[in-house]
């Protein structure tokens, strides 16, 4: 089935920008209650800005009205370290903005036009899913269960047990559901802004100790700070048809790219590199810094097949992560990668404004130094591309990246999906 979005009128998203092949979507009526038919599909392909289609016909009406909903969702982590000592009897009080209107925890994406009427929604959260641990300090366990109040965003932890005193605690909130795009004033490629307040107190809930953390979701991306302080991070599509990106010069028949996608298209020669180009920019008073990291959820595989383990190629119907010239170089480890015959897909880095590149095309005298996306199907922890121990302001680093096939390389569509995630130290 194929589906057509409505590109007009003051939703969340009026295009399928934010949609990718084998992405989870669901629609609902116009009162948003459910999806309906409590049936899901999945997205089979996207083939232009408002249409995309379903790897299986639709089994019920949908509602011309209503919505499609894809979810993304994650665990909250927060680490903070107390200065009064939390007593017996008293509590950790944490905030969640949640949408100031509809149901904020039915595991359906709730939207709004700002931070003030838009929030996370909590999903069916279980109190006991809520983990509180400490490191440090003098604070044995003893928390009660978490209390959740999902209509006003709040979860109360109180210390049962012995006093809590100079420890670093750290709370994990499972499964949050993001919100929407904001339904007026959002730029796709940029992150929306929320606050979550998070505050000590005494027996008679009284402050003891507080703090703001920001965190910005943006499409598909993340982005969270520690501190109420500012924190940027913007993807951007790279189209001209000149200038030089990571030594490689850009022509009329270079891969152009958006904030959301790296659209190779046919590859119709063997055995040689296409090149594509994506701008990262940040900017963030917080004074120790940021990093930003980049992580895949697999090797590119035809039609989004499982490719099992890091080292899948051609026989598994999977574009392999790049070995460079090497064939050693992996996510850690960088190389040189200018021999279009050693086949791959992999990313190099060059700094725009700063010294921000978690390393660089050139480095060692190199051409093309290159490293492997990744890979979170392999279990591969996610690598580092930008960092500054110090506040910046529009620093930029291009995102060169780079694809060959061979001739043997079996015929289909391929794709992966590839993550950024920025965090601010305050």
């Amino acid at each position: 089935s194929a589906v057509t979005v409505n590109s007009s009128g003051s939703y969340p998203d009026l295009n399928t920008n934010h949609l990718f092949p084998s992405d989870p979507v669901c629609f609902l009526n116009e009162g948003i209650t459910g999806c309906i038919g409590n049936t899901s599909y999945t997205v089979a392909n996207v083939s232009s800005a408002i249409i995309f289609s379903l790897s299986s016909p639709l089994t019920n009406n949908v509602d011309t009205s209503g919505y499609v909903t894809a979810t993304q969702s994650g665990n909250l982590t927060m680490t903070f370290t107390l200065v009064n000592t939390i007593p017996v009897g008293g509590n950790i009080f944490i905030t969640i903005p949640v949408a100031t209107t509809g149901n904020v925890n039915d595991g359906i994406a709730d939207s709004g036009s700002s931070n003030t009427t838009n929030g996370f929604d909590f999903n069916k959260l279980t109190p006991t899913s809520v983990n509180v641990t400490s490191t440090g300090g003098t604070c044995a366990d003893g928390w009660n269960t978490p209390v959740v109040a999902s209509a006003s965003g709040t979860i109360t932890v109180t210390k049962a047990t012995s006093s809590c005193s100079g420890a670093t605690i750290t709370v994990v909130v499972p499964s949050l559901v993001n919100p929407t795009p904001f339904t007026t004033g959002h730029t796709q490629g940029e992150a929306d802004n929320y606050k979550i307040a998070i505050v000590t107190r005494d027996g008679s809930n009284n402050t003891l100790d507080s703090a703001s953390v920001g965190v910005a979701p943006v499409e598909g991306v993340l982005v969270s700070a520690t501190v109420d302080q500012t924190l940027a991070f913007t993807v951007a599509g790279v189209s001209a048809d000149s200038g030089s990106y990571c030594g490689v010069t850009r022509t009329a028949s270079t891969t152009d790219s958006t904030a959301t996608s790296v659209p190779w298209g046919t590859i119709a020669t063997a055995n040689s590199f296409l090149n594509a180009n994506q701008v990262l920019t940040v900017s963030t008073n917080a004074g120790g810094g940021y990093t930003v990291k980049i992580e895949e959820n697999d090797q590119m595989g035809m039609n989004g097949v499982t490719c099992t383990g890091a080292t899948a190629g051609e026989a598994n119907d999977c574009i392999k992560d790049t070995t460079c010239d090497s064939g050693t170089c992996s996510e850690t480890t960088s190389g040189e990668w200018v021999t279009a015959t050693n086949n791959g897909f992999g990313y190099s880095l060059a700094n725009v404004s700063g010294t921000d590149a978690g390393f660089l095309y050139n480095e060692t005298s190199r051409t093309f130094s290159s490293k492997q996306i990744p890979d979170q199907e392999a279990s591969e922890a996610k690598q580092t591309v930008m960092s500054n121990a110090a506040p910046v302001s529009a620093n930029q680093v291009y995102a060169c990246y780079r694809i060959s096939v061979s001739g043997t390389q079996p015929a289909g569509y391929y794709y992966n999906k590839v993550k950024y995630t920025a965090t601010a130290t305050f």
